[in-house]
């Protein structure tokens, strides 16, 4: 059982989401900076150079466990830690840090309807509701207030690519979820973002060399990318799950629109307009309304869904 929350443990999660603002930042500035495929691998390459300086003796003592959960693994890494981060960068081209922000906190909601759709759980009273508020709310996002350009086909591509790319990362949680592969955390996170690399190299390898290697302005987002977004935040959200719990930290992702909003009025001099503050809280009303109403629809009382730890990291209990 978490222990006892409190105000201090909630300082946690809370850094990790203002980590995770400033990513969304590191994604805006990359755009026209340098390809999303390179910073994906790079950031890659400092995150597990980071890792190993901590990880590889204990994960050498649980080799036993963790040579079968290698194909899990892999599977995971890629979801999260390539594809996630890839379709974000590549999103980042055409759509707004507000924009984006506020899709990736859609993930909580779309984990828990995948849940239904792949383990089975049983929908919620909350789940229905949210679910369809959400979409009301993300449709009058990305069209700018005007429903009708879905049909004129006049939502940016980088709306799509963000809303595949929380699809993917939901996913991602339903699949810990139901593996449960039982490593401790930072083990977990590092041999995903191994395979990641891994598997980031066949794209790579595809671009001319002078796209693929970082540049002086590429240089600051790929440090913040592989150390303070793929390492401490995960160190953060990994203790807001050990005290508060999975749940209670998932509510501390609606925040991310909120903090994303602030950094890029401020640093991109994005501009907030009304299908923005619309659109975005009747999607989070969505998100929260499913977090919190968990009267089951039909059948007996299901356990609430468990989130992810983070983007990078496991289940370890």
């Amino acid at each position: 059982m978490p222990a006892a929350p409190s105000l201090r443990h909630a300082l946690f999660p809370l850094a990790a989401i203002l980590l995770w603002s400033g990513n969304v930042m590191v994604s805006r500035l990359s755009a026209h900076t340098i390809d999303p495929y390179a910073i994906t691998f790079w950031r890659l390459v400092l995150a597990v150079a980071l890792m190993s300086l901590f990880v590889p003796a204990a994960a050498w003592r649980n080799r036993a466990a963790i040579v079968p959960q290698l194909p899990k693994l892999a599977l995971l890494g890629l979801l999260a830690m390539a594809l996630f981060q890839c379709l974000s960068y590549a999103a980042a081209k055409t759509t707004t840090a507000t924009n984006m922000s506020i899709m990736t906190a859609l993930v909580p909601l779309l984990t828990m309807l995948l849940s239904v759709a792949l383990l089975g759980e049983t929908p919620t009273a909350g789940m229905a509701g949210g679910g369809v508020l959400s979409f009301v709310g993300l449709v009058w996002l990305i069209t700018a207030g005007h429903p009708a350009a879905l049909l004129a086909g006049g939502v940016h591509a980088g709306d799509l690519l963000m809303l595949v790319a929380a699809l993917a990362y939901a996913l991602y949680g339903v699949l810990l979820r139901r593996w449960h592969v039982g490593l401790p955390s930072w083990q977990s996170t590092y041999f995903q973002a191994l395979a990641a690399l891994l598997f980031m190299l066949l794209p790579l390898s595809r671009l001319p060399l002078a796209e693929a290697l970082p540049n002086r302005a590429s240089l600051p987002l790929i440090a913040y990318a592989g150390s303070l977004a793929s390492v401490v935040l995960p160190y953060f959200w990994m203790q807001g799950v050990k005290h508060l719990g999975p749940n209670r930290c998932s509510m501390f992702m609606n925040l991310l629109p909120v903090f994303t909003a602030a950094l890029a009025v401020s640093v991109f001099g994005e501009q907030l307009h009304g299908y923005h503050l619309l659109g975005g809280v009747t999607a989070l009303a969505g998100v929260l309304l499913a977090q919190t109403w968990r009267t089951p629809l039909y059948g007996p009382r299901q356990p609430s869904i468990r989130m992810p730890n983070h983007p990078s990291t496991s289940e370890n209990r």
